[in-house]
Parts: structure tokens; C-alpha cells; sequence
């Protein structure tokens, strides 16, 4: 029997009715990482793998209780973001987040993934959000982790190339938070996938085979995920976002097919050593 509590980690974000992104995927990706999941709802999609018809914020009052209902009772030992749609949310998120002890510089690890649109480029934000993000949650966060089209809509800046990522990142971290990590899964002209990590100070490069396949569904979710696991497990940043890259690397590759659109990435690879499950 069981008698001490795992590393806990707090996904903030919103649901995917098709179960491939958004807090299904975050869930996945703790278990799967050896940490106990919990949620704080911001938002309920309308989604299937087709792209996402519709979605619905929670009150502003609903989101900051579940966040403090579990940090004050269980404890957080690291948190993340996802979809947050409105600055009210986002606001929200920023005060429970100082109020629990969650980020900052003496806070538990605070990751947040800006998500601004669908993969199928369905918006996830209303308009007013992208300001308060900068604003409001950014420097809070230990670690950023945005693809490039939320770069381009954060920053203005179009990266193309490594050149224009390394320029995005200082952009980013001029914003507050304590390191910046910009992926490069969208930039398809380059054979390998090399994300960019930064501190302010120096940039590191974490690639990773490119692979031909449509099932990436979630596969930003899953990374943040995993980075978050890793931090509530104790690793420091880079190792933690090693970690979640090589997580979702494998994800990615075990990704399937689903409805009639984009499949999600897996978090069945983990369970591929256990003759139980053959």
C-alpha cells in the first residue's frame, strides 16, 4: 500500500471534447511522467479532430476556486497553462497564482504555454488576451514554451529560421518570464526539429528527428506537460524541457489516427514494456 502522496502537478487550460488536446493530453502526459494530475477548467471547446466549433469560458470565480481549492488542500508542485481565452481568465489565473504560491521568483515552477489558436488554426483567444498574457502571466512564469505562430502574434516577429527564433526568444524574455523555450514543430522547412531554449543570457538547442506524420494533435500540450511533471519531480529547466522533448519526440511517433481529421500523439508509448497490456 501506498503511503506518501506522488509529486503533484496543476494544469490551467481548457477541455478538448475530442480528448486528443487541452487537459486530456496534460492528464495523459503527468501519469504517464509519474505525477498526480490536477485540473482548474478555464474553458470548455466544442472540438473533434476536425477543428474546434465552438467554445465557452467558466467564471472568472470558478476558475480562481478550483486553483485554490487544491493548492491550499493538496499542495502544487508545479503548474501549467494552456488555454486561458480571455484577460479576465488570465488576470484570474495571474492573483490566485501569487495568492497560492505559484510562480515568481520563490513560487512553485509555473509553466505557461500561450495558446492562441487551434493546430487547425481555430482561435482559442478572444482579442483582449494576448496583451494580458504578456502583461499579466509572463512574468510569472518559470518557463514559456509558445510555437511560432504564437511568437508571431506575441512578438510580431516571423521566424523563418534559427536567426528569427534566437530574435523571438529575447523578444519573449523581455516580457518577464525566467526562460523562454520557442519551438520549432512549424517549421517545416528544416529537416530536424531544433526547439530553442534561453535564459536571457544564453541560448541552448534541443533537436529532435522531424518526423512525416499528421497524428500531432495535443503534441504542444503534452510537451508542457511533461516539462511541468519533470519541475514538480525537481529537475531543474533544462532538464526538465530535455525530458519533455524527448517525451514528446516518442509521442509524436506513436501517434495514430482518429476521426476524420488530425490524429493526437500517444502516450501509449509508455506502455509498450508491459506484457500485461500485450
Amino acid at each position: 500500500m501506498r503511503t506518501t502522496t506522488p509529486p503533484t502537478a496543476l494544469t490551467i487550460a481548457g477541455t478538448d471534447s475530442g480528448g486528443g488536446a487541452g487537459i486530456a493530453a496534460d492528464l495523459r502526459a503527468f501519469f504517464a511522467s509519474g505525477v498526480h494530475g490536477m485540473l482548474a477548467v478555464a474553458a470548455v471547446t466544442v472540438q473533434n479532430s476536425v477543428g474546434v466549433e465552438g467554445f465557452t469560458e467558466l467564471p472568472v470565480s470558478v476558475v480562481s476556486g478550483q486553483i485554490e481549492a487544491v493548492a491550499t488542500d493538496i499542495g502544487v508542485g508545479a503548474a501549467k497553462t494552456g488555454m486561458l481565452p480571455t484577460a479576465a481568465i488570465i488576470e484570474t489565473v495571474a492573483q490566485s497564482a501569487r495568492t497560492v504560491g505559484i510562480g515568481g521568483a520563490d513560487g512553485s515552477p509555473f509553466v505557461v504555454d500561450p495558446v492562441a489558436a487551434s493546430m487547425h488554426g481555430d482561435p482559442l483567444l478572444r482579442e483582449d488576451a494576448l496583451e494580458a498574457l504578456r502583461g499579466k502571466l509572463f512574468p510569472l512564469a518559470t518557463l514559456i514554451t509558445p510555437n511560432l505562430d504564437e511568437v508571431r502574434l506575441l512578438t510580431g516577429i516571423e521566424a523563418n529560421d534559427r536567426e528569427g527564433m534566437h530574435a523571438a526568444a529575447r523578444a519573449l524574455h523581455a516580457f518577464g518570464p525566467r526562460w523562454v523555450l520557442v519551438k520549432a514543430g512549424h517549421l517545416h522547412g528544416e529537416a530536424d526539429c531544433v526547439d530553442v531554449l534561453f535564459d536571457g543570457a544564453e541560448f541552448h538547442e534541443l533537436p529532435a528527428e522531424r518526423m512525416a506524420t499528421s497524428n500531432t494533435h495535443g503534441g504542444g500540450d503534452t510537451m508542457a506537460s511533461a516539462i511541468t511533471a519533470a519541475l514538480a519531480k525537481g529537475k531543474d529547466v533544462p532538464s526538465a524541457v530535455e525530458y519533455g522533448k524527448w517525451f514528446v519526440t516518442n509521442a509524436v511517433r506513436d501517434g495514430y489516427p482518429h476521426g476524420k481529421g488530425v490524429g493526437p500523439v500517444s502516450a501509449f508509448w509508455r506502455l509498450a514494456d508491459d506484457p500485461h497490456l500485450d
